[in-house]
């Protein structure tokens, strides 16, 4: 089962704690040894699901944006998203080199067609730059795959 994940970045961390168990708690609804996490490992919910799925025993396949990716993440974030890059089982490519929203959309359109269910950290609300979480769900929705919002109740970003 290959279970893509999109959501908002940047989260408070009582969000973040809130959200981090639901992930925990999605990633146990699968068997782990045929659970696959479907990410862009940026900050926030793609790094927390894939790390879920992978302290289960599952896999993680990484879908890379644009070759500069990484480096229009945080500097921060840096060490996390190479330990997870590491642990992919698989790596797949747009073939798109700037990190912009046109290839974060492209992204985002392979990680869905890649998955079996995408479960979306979202608050519901209209995305706020081209790719962003509606977008991805909108994309999804359209193309079939089934959508999972996981948002805590009253958090906002």
């Amino acid at each position: 089962m290959r279970v893509g994940i999109t959501g908002h970045r940047g989260l408070s961390a009582e969000v973040e704690s809130r959200v981090r168990a639901m992930l925990t708690a999605a990633a146990d609804e699968f068997d782990a040894d045929e659970l696959v996490a479907v990410s862009c490992i940026a900050d926030g919910p793609d790094a927390w699901w894939a790390e879920a799925v992978l302290a289960r025993g599952g896999h993680v396949e990484i879908v890379l944006p644009a070759e500069e990716y990484r480096e229009g993440l945080p500097e921060w974030h840096w060490p996390v998203y190479d330990r997870l890059y590491s642990a992919a089982a698989e790596v797949h490519r747009t073939g798109m080199r700037s990190s912009d929203s046109a290839a974060h959309m492209a992204g985002s359109e392979v990680l869905v067609g890649l998955s079996d269910v995408l479960l979306a950290v979202w608050d519901g609300k209209p995305a706020w730059g081209y790719g962003g979480t509606a977008d991805v769900v909108a994309y999804a929705e359209r193309t079939g795959v089934p959508v999972r919002v996981l948002w805590p109740d009253g958090a906002s970003r």
